[in-house]
This record gives C-alpha cells, sequence and structure tokens, in this order.
C-alpha cells in the first residue's frame, strides 16, 4: 500500500505522467538530454522527473560511455517490476500460477487446451477489431492490417512493433513488453507457446496462412520478442 501512494504521488505530476508514457513508446534507453529536448524543459528539470520515476522502481538506469569521448551517459529504461494498483489488493498473477499449474497436472490434453484457449482468444480479439471498420477482409489493405495489428495488440499492453519485408511476404514483429511476463519466469514453455498461439491467431484472422518464427524472447534476456511472421 505505502508503494503504491508513493507511486500515484510520483505519477500526479502531468509532465511525469507524460515522460513516463514517453519512455514505454521509445522501445529503448532514453538520456535527460533527450527527455529536456522532447518536453523543452531545463536538463536539471528533466533529471528530477526521471529520479523520481527510479525511486519508485518505475524506471532503472545505468551509466554507460558513449564512445565520443567525455563523461558517460546516464541511461534511462523501463523497470522490469511490476506496478499493480487494486483497491482492494487483488492477486491476479497468483491466480494465473494456480491455473497454469492445474493444467500442467492434465498433461499434455491440458496443455494443448491452453494453447487452442489462446489461439482463439487471439483471432476473436482480432475479428473485433477489423469489424470496427469493416465487414470484408478482402477489402484491407497491407498497411491497414498493419495498423489493426498494432491497435489490437496495444489493446493488450504489449507495445508492439510491426514492419513488412520487400516484398510483402511476411511481416517482422516485435513486441517490447509481455503482459504475462512475471507468470512465464515460471511458466516458461507453457506461457510463450500460448502467446505465441494467442499471435497466431490474430494474424489467422486477417490472413489465410500465417507461420511465426520466434527470433528472441523476453523471458530469455532479449530486450524484446520478436517473430518472423511468413504470411499468405
Amino acid at each position: 500500500m505505502e508503494n503504491t501512494l508513493k507511486v500515484t504521488n510520483v505519477l500526479s505530476d502531468p509532465t511525469r505522467f507524460y515522460i513516463y508514457q514517453y519512455i514505454t513508446k521509445r522501445h529503448q534507453d532514453v538520456t535527460v538530454q533527450e527527455i529536456a529536448d522532447e518536453f523543452s524543459i531545463h536538463p536539471n528539470v528533466a533529471r528530477l522527473h526521471l529520479s523520481k520515476l527510479e525511486d519508485v522502481r518505475m524506471l532503472h538506469s545505468e551509466t554507460k560511455k558513449t564512445g565520443k569521448g567525455g563523461r558517460p551517459s546516464r541511461l534511462y529504461r523501463l523497470s522490469d517490476e511490476v506496478i499493480q494498483f487494486s483497491f482492494p489488493f487483488r492477486d491476479y498473477q497468483l491466480l494465473s500460477s494456480i491455473l497454469l499449474k492445474t493444467l500442467e497436472s492434465l498433461g499434455a490434453e491440458g496443455s494443448k487446451a491452453l494453447y487452442e484457449t489462446g489461439k482463439t482468444f487471439g483471432k476473436e480479439m482480432m475479428e473485433q477489431e477489423i469489424a470496427r471498420i469493416t465487414n470484408n477482409t478482402a477489402l484491407l489493405s497491407n498497411e491497414d492490417k498493419i495498423r489493426l495489428l498494432q491497435n489490437a495488440s496495444l489493446m493488450t499492453g504489449q507495445l508492439p512493433a510491426l514492419e513488412w519485408n520487400d516484398d510483402q511476404t511476411s511481416l517482422y514483429f516485435e513486441i517490447y513488453n509481455c503482459p504475462f511476463k512475471e507468470v512465464a519466469v515460471e511458466h516458461k514453455n507453457k506461457v510463450c507457446t500460448m502467446h505465441q498461439s494467442f499471435f497466431t491467431g490474430m494474424f489467422e484472422a486477417l490472413f489465410k496462412d500465417v507461420q511465426l518464427i520466434e527470433k528472441q524472447n523476453i523471458i530469455t534476456g532479449c530486450y524484446q520478442c520478436a517473430y518472423k511472421t511468413i504470411v499468405q
């Protein structure tokens, strides 16, 4: 409770809130000078805001040499710690762990049900997003499809980045926030495979044939989850 109050106090400052929001979408480390330039504030003020966010463990910083000589720069990034607001307290992470252990006890059938359900949820969510703009996916351009995928991924807090290859036969798909990370640390294979099934369902709502090839994974220490997605 005490930490929750500290976090809400820190985020009550509008500039600080927008700085945090900017960093969540930046997908890479930021410097004091970058924040100062982006928000038209003095570097000392930017440093104060970043320090306040770090004090409540919403950001993490480290000093690195830039390779350009001079003093090392302090770089800020999102913390790996989860900030949850709930009044009264509710522990959905614990519930997720209980449910996953229950499925594991069912063996192969439990795993199959988990992956199929993840895929169904991903497809249904994307179909709802598509229905907002059209009832005919054949009318959607490839750029429309990217926009829909971005919107749907943002809705689930995944901070996505998508880009077509040159001949538009495959997409490079990255997410910079895993909403299941804390549970995935204990149940990597189950959670990551379910998450990939969820993505497959999303893509299958837009394309006839889909193949997701994992390139990077946050749980193994990468900065993002990344997939090469071959589509038709």
